[in-house]
């Protein structure tokens, strides 16, 4: 068997990954521009991650995945192979092949609606959801990210709320209607280009349960949720809760959400930056996103520096650890005419044991 043709079917599965991936790794999900699921058995959890898009070549190519826990690492192709448990290299593409010319890698085109005003998931319709919707202030969506414990909201005007924001699981399924976060995604001149929505659970404490409770809409490549105008410095990370709670630690410091690790990479930079801090996720591909963005950076001459959690995020060390300690960590990261530029003066406790913050 020609090594060129197992090579064309294995870019022709990138393209297709995340077919791919509720085929034979069912148990996992999508989280941004990966497929997580806890090993290349099909275990449920996070460990392994399979890139859905990226590079034509290279470890960074679409199609590519690595087990965290394991180190192993492969393409498409070794996951039909062991999933399928096949020993013949004939019988992986053979297997390839059958999946590329099934229904599930060619769904039907979605229809039009030639009276609508823009396509759906245009620029145009998230700009027209997100001035539909309300300020966050007492809304459950404020209450959903005080449960996060979050509780500082200073420029927060890019977040709003939608009380019956439309969610359809599939283009074939009925719409239904959830309680929804809608983040503005802006390009850097601040212009809205796209929202984030989060569709809530109607208690306010966690995300709706349902399979998909984000998804963005409009132009997301390379733009962001912002806080605060960028000038000189900036923090940039992937979730929105993310930076919030630095923002709860660093109120004054630019920051902005990149919404996830692919984009995180991919993030554009602001020309008047200077320094730019990433607060990277811990896992396997925030890892990778930070070192992509951080050699993009510094190869426009700004300096980077990472701030790291001690859990899994820093939403986690918020929660968990509370503001003292993640406000402790951080002062031995940031450079230090920094600490004294961003790092708010701390008053007496307050009853429930989180400090005032002196802007």
């Amino acid at each position: 068997m020609s090594s060129s043709v197992a090579s064309e079917l294995a870019r022709r599965l990138a393209q297709e990954a995340e077919a791919v991936c509720r085929r034979y790794l069912s148990n996992g999900r999508r989280s941004g521009g990966y497929w997580l699921v806890g090993d290349i058995n099909n275990t449920p959890g996070r460990s392994l991650f399979v890139r859905l898009n990226g590079n034509a070549y290279g470890r960074t190519a679409a199609g590519k995945w690595v087990d965290a826990a394991t180190g192993e690492h492969g393409d498409l192709l070794d996951v039909i192979r062991i999933r399928c448990n096949l020993s013949n290299f004939g019988d992986v593409l053979d297997e390839a092949r059958r999946l590329l010319n099934s229904p599930r890698c060619h769904p039907a085109p979605m229809s039009t609606n030639p009276t609508s005003l823009s396509p759906t998931g245009s620029s145009e319709s998230a700009r027209r959801l997100f001035h539909m919707s309300y300020p966050i202030a007492s809304t459950l969506a404020e209450a959903y990210l005080r449960h996060r414990g979050i509780t500082v909201f200073l420029e927060t005007s890019e977040l709003r709320f939608h009380p019956r924001c439309y969610y359809r699981p599939d283009r074939h399924a009925p719409t239904q209607t959830f309680p929804a976060l809608i983040a503005a995604i802006a390009d850097a001149s601040g212009a809205i280009v796209g929202v984030q929505r989060t569709w809530l659970d109607p208690s306010g404490k966690d995300k709706a349960a349902i399979e998909t409770p984000r998804r963005a809409m409009g132009q997301l490549r390379g733009h962001g949720v912002r806080f605060g105008s960028v000038e000189d410095t900036a923090a940039a990370g992937e979730g929105v809760e993310t930076m919030m709670s630095l923002r709860c630690a660093l109120p004054r410091l630019p920051m902005i959400a990149a919404l996830s690790a692919s984009n995180l990479a991919a993030l554009s930079l602001p020309p008047t930056l200077r320094r730019l801090y990433i607060a990277r996720d811990n896992d396997a591909a925030g890892d990778d996103a930070t070192d992509q963005l951080a050699q993009r950076a510094s190869s426009a001459g700004i300096e980077t520096i990472v701030l790291s959690p001690m859990l899994a995020d820093f939403n986690d060390d918020l929660r968990l650890l509370g503001i003292a300690e993640l406000l402790a960590a951080l002062r031995t990261q940031l450079a230090p005419e920094d600490v004294v530029r961003f790092i708010p003066r701390m008053s007496t406790h307050s009853a429930v044991g989180w400090p005032t913050v002196q802007i």
